[in-house]
């Protein structure tokens, strides 16, 4: 399949068009076809808001929904809605909720003890896009991810939100994360990505499928012109996790 990959050549006042031609699938029993490492699809899908910060649209979320066929969703960092749409479209109970809403994920009195909203396993997916620490600021709540003061806070957090995550999915449940690396102003490039496995890795949870590279369709930063001179980010991983 060709894609479009607009760039900005070397003192050119309009993007430049490309194709770049994608490897061909093989054909399998999938019952999503279309879902495979590289994930291309640039429509926004009828989900959620696309004018959130971060909102990163649900047709992936849809695709593996699709493929994985769950009974029962946690989707405890619900943003926009996106993840409860596409369950509500997909006929599929779901638990959503958000910081905005006074759910931390992170806090573990919201799973364990007398007052905890989740004190047994009984999902078999769990759905999260968490903040790629501070490259955006979502909540301003000072126990939001994003804002996390340093990268080892942040990590701190994410451990106990990926733990938290397997302790209430089912045995042979599926765990879904996307993440994205990034260019801290502080810290220099930051590998949230492989911080991610490691830490789903040292919660017991297992890989269930390649990575998904998700093309950062409609991102913000590709409207920007920059003074400096990098490598640009044009996508983020979705890492499947099996308990």
């Amino acid at each position: 399949m060709n894609i479009v990959n607009p760039f900005y050549a070397a003192y050119a006042s309009e993007p430049v068009q490309l194709m770049a031609k994608l490897p061909r699938a093989p054909i399998n029993g999938s019952p999503v076809p279309g879902l495979t490492s590289l994930y291309h699809n640039d429509a926004p899908g009828e989900f959620g808001d696309r004018s959130y910060p971060g909102n990163c649209g649900g047709n992936l979320i849809h695709d593996l929904l699709q493929f994985f066929k769950p009974k029962h969703v946690f989707d405890p960092m619900s943003g926009s809605g996106t993840c409860r749409d596409v369950c509500l479209d997909l006929g599929i109970e779901h638990w959503s909720s958000d910081i905005h809403d006074g759910f931390d994920l992170s806090d573990p009195r919201n799973f364990f003890g007398d007052n905890a909203l989740l004190e047994r396993r009984m999902f078999d997916f769990v759905w999260i896009h968490p903040p790629y620490w501070r490259m955006k600021l979502y909540a301003s709540n000072p126990d939001d991810l994003s804002r996390a003061p340093t990268l080892e806070d942040f990590l701190e957090r994410c451990a106990r939100v990926i733990g938290h995550c397997a302790y209430v999915l089912k045995p042979g449940g599926k765990f879904a994360i996307l993440m994205g690396d990034y260019s801290d102003r502080e810290r220099g490039f930051v590998p949230l990505t492989y911080h991610t496995k490691r830490l789903a890795f040292e919660s017991g949870l297992t890989q269930t499928c390649t990575d998904i590279i998700r093309f950062s369709h409609g991102a913000s930063s590709s409207r920007k012109v920059y003074r400096s001179s990098f490598i640009p980010g044009l996508h983020d991983v979705c890492a499947v996790f099996t308990k």
